[in-house]
């Protein structure tokens, strides 16, 4: 046997390979790698990424809320994360930001997708501690990172065990920042400096 097994493009379905107990959802139409294939390409090659912050805005376009997912990570602990998720093979970034947005939020959350697909920044996650201060245990990520306004009603799906709508003066609070975890309060931070909220 090769000691580099090539990478294969399947229709199987995805879940992430731990050494505990797998606390995230399988996504159901993964189009892509199955999971030992997903396990050996996280070894080799960065990951494609998109996040989310959803946002609700006033009439006139300033952000007054941000919605803070709550989920339980591999440790079993409860943090506080955006909507996230791969970009998949042959899928256009506006997609990937629609279907997470949908897997997340639910159906009837009705993102508002920018004209212009731009990211306000490209964050990027290594597995030790880098000089980006971003990190993911299981992979080297670049994700490209938005807000999304919402404008209907969210059901948290799937991983997500509820949405928190904060002001953002809430959301940059000491206590809600200790919630996250891999550095995601920094960015959080630049995504409202983005939004003009603080000058």
């Amino acid at each position: 046997m090769a000691e580099v097994q090539r990478v294969r493009v399947t229709p199987q379905r995805v879940c992430y390979k731990t050494e505990g107990m797998n606390l995230r959802t399988p996504d159901p139409n993964p189009g892509w790698l199955n999971e030992d294939d997903l396990y050996e390409a996280r070894r080799r090659l960065p990951m494609v990424y998109v996040e989310a912050i959803p946002v609700r805005c006033d009439a006139l376009g300033y952000v007054t809320e941000v919605g803070l997912l709550l989920q339980a990570n591999e440790q079993g602990e409860m943090v506080r994360t955006f909507v996230s998720g791969r970009v998949m093979y042959r899928e256009t970034i506006r997609a990937a930001l629609l279907r997470h947005l949908e897997k997340d939020l639910g159906p009837f959350a009705l993102p508002q997708l920018p004209p212009c697909p731009t990211p306000f920044t490209v964050a990027e996650y290594f597995p030790s501690p880098s000089e980006t201060g971003l990190t993911d245990d299981r992979q080297h990520a670049v994700a490209l990172a938005y807000l999304i306004p919402v404008t209907g009603e969210c059901n948290p799906r799937q991983d997500a065990l509820e949405l928190t709508w904060l002001t953002p003066e809430e959301a940059l609070s000491s206590e809600v920042s200790s919630e996250f975890s891999g550095g995601r309060d920094s960015l959080l931070r630049q995504a409202l400096a983005y939004a003009g909220w603080g000058r």
